[in-house]
């Protein structure tokens, strides 16, 4: 029997970058299937959230991220630019065309068969260090394209019916706190909540303990 369990995931956050070579490997190598739900970062749908933080927490996060890459041997620059902007007079509360279209892209990917592949290629091109300006010229093509997906189709179907897949997305946000948890990564089996990345280890542990069987 194929398990499966929820993925709620966002391409501002870099350690849902980190955790997806490891949900890939796991569906690669064993009888699981990963049900993509993109949402918007909490820049953007609770920007308040970064306001109300210590000062501390920027400086911890910054250095967390760096080390965390690192220690799973990941390749890791922040974006170029970031996937969501800010100013100085406004904050988070201004217009942020990338990261809407990056995630219903993630949206259309995943309703195309192509989701965890498309959010790994992806996000290694923002995350990487490699490409600047992953958002101009043919870079996220060929990030859809080494997932298997067309990038010129998916744009297309993004571009011609933008509220529903906002709609999609807002209903992928209200499921997960419904599931226990607001942010990313968050895996959902069993109606067991697994936040963070560094909780793979975990759901893996509670698949394994309900069957999950070598491909």
């Amino acid at each position: 029997m194929t398990l499966s369990y929820d993925l709620y995931w966002s391409f501002r956050s870099p350690y849902s970058y980190m955790v997806t070579p490891r949900l890939m490997a796991l569906e690669q190598d064993y009888d699981v299937a990963c049900n993509v739900r993109p949402v918007y970062p909490l820049a953007v749908r609770t920007p308040e959230f970064f306001e109300q933080q210590d000062p501390l927490w920027v400086t911890y996060f910054m250095t967390d991220v760096f080390r965390e890459a690192a220690y799973l041997g990941l390749p890791f620059r922040w974006p170029r630019p970031d996937p969501v902007q800010r100013s100085m007079d406004e904050g988070y509360r201004i217009p942020q065309p990338y990261i809407h279209r990056l995630t219903h892209l993630g949206v259309a990917a995943t309703e195309r068969g192509g989701g965890l592949a498309f959010l790994t290629e992806v996000s290694r091109t923002i995350w990487g260090g490699e490409v600047d300006n992953w958002h101009e010229g043919d870079h996220l093509a060929r990030a859809a394209e080494r997932a298997g997906l067309d990038f010129a189709e998916l744009a297309a179907a993004v571009d011609a019916d933008t509220a529903r897949f906002a709609g999609v997305v807002e209903e992928n946000q209200v499921a997960q706190r419904a599931a226990g948890h607001w942010g990313v990564p968050m895996m959902v089996f069993g109606g067991e909540a697994f936040f963070g990345q560094d909780r793979f280890d975990q759901l893996k542990w509670r698949l394994e303990a309900a069957g999950l069987a070598r491909r």
